[in-house]
């Protein structure tokens, strides 16, 4: 996105009223409008893409950023672990290396938004077969699985007390794009980022739209996965979410009352 910073010659010293003023020009006030938001043409209409949104989340960064000297500790953070989330993200769609390319599980995102604590990430689901939908799905958990097992232990020696987990919640539905698509909006964005949130997870998807019935569906929706009805903040009072079966054996009883069976 473009940020605003005025110049020196963007300035004008004079006096007025017997009082030295600093004024800033008027071309550099004008400056200052809705095309520093990187939008493009606000005008156009807007399209709608089916797709899957997933919402990335760093549990703890906002106490991660409070720590001592945080300008030297966070973008040795946010460098290495946005390089290997963008990496997780392109490896885990793809299924082998073949002479002339690369053969994809499904297409890769088309749309990536860094959040400040995380990563907006949406797929076309578009033409996707629903073996295609529940493998981003399975990828996506995978992701924040290796989190923990794998990036944590490469920071050991450079990053004191780093976010300890890595949230995902996941929805589909239609995205509409803002200006010239560099942005999108869409309910199951907000979907999304209310999934990450719910209490006692740290991976859940919206059962919305997905087929966990087809015979094709692998073990992990069948034996590692619950569906439950929950309270969604803005949304409902009986959503129905999927999430680890692990994480719901492991949650306080006052979280677990909040996950209804259906």
């Amino acid at each position: 996105m473009p940020t605003y910073k005025p110049r020196s010659a963007d300035y004008v010293r004079t006096i007025i009223d017997g009082h030295r003023r600093k004024l800033l020009s008027y071309p550099a006030f004008d400056r200052f409008n809705a095309s520093m938001l990187g939008l493009g043409n606000l005008t156009l209409e807007s399209k709608p893409t089916d797709a899957i949104a997933a919402v990335f989340d760093l549990e703890g960064f906002s106490q991660f950023c409070n720590q001592i000297d945080p300008h030297l500790s966070v973008p040795s953070f946010l460098h290495p672990f946005l390089s290997w989330l963008m990496d997780e993200l392109r490896n885990q769609m793809k299924q082998k290396d073949e002479e002339e390319g690369v053969a994809l599980w499904c297409p890769l995102p088309f749309f990536t938004k860094f959040l400040g604590d995380g990563l907006l990430v949406i797929w076309s689901s578009k033409d996707l077969s629903q073996a295609a939908m529940r493998n981003v799905i399975a990828s996506t958990w995978s992701i924040c699985k290796k989190y923990q097992t794998d990036f944590l232990p490469s920071l050991k020696s450079r990053v004191v007390e780093p976010p300890t987990r890595l949230r995902v919640g996941l929805a589909r539905g239609t995205v509409y794009s803002v200006g010239e698509g560099n942005d999108y909006v869409g309910s199951c964005i907000n979907m999304a980022a209310r999934m990450q949130k719910l209490p006692g997870i740290s991976f859940a998807f919206n059962r919305r739209g997905f087929d966990l019935e087809d015979s094709r569906t692998t073990p992990f929706f069948t034996d590692r996965i619950i569906t439950r009805a929950v309270a969604v903040r803005g949304i409902g009072d009986g959503e129905l979410v999927c999430i680890l079966r692990s994480e719901f054996e492991k949650m306080k009883s006052v979280d677990k009352k909040l996950y209804r069976e259906v």
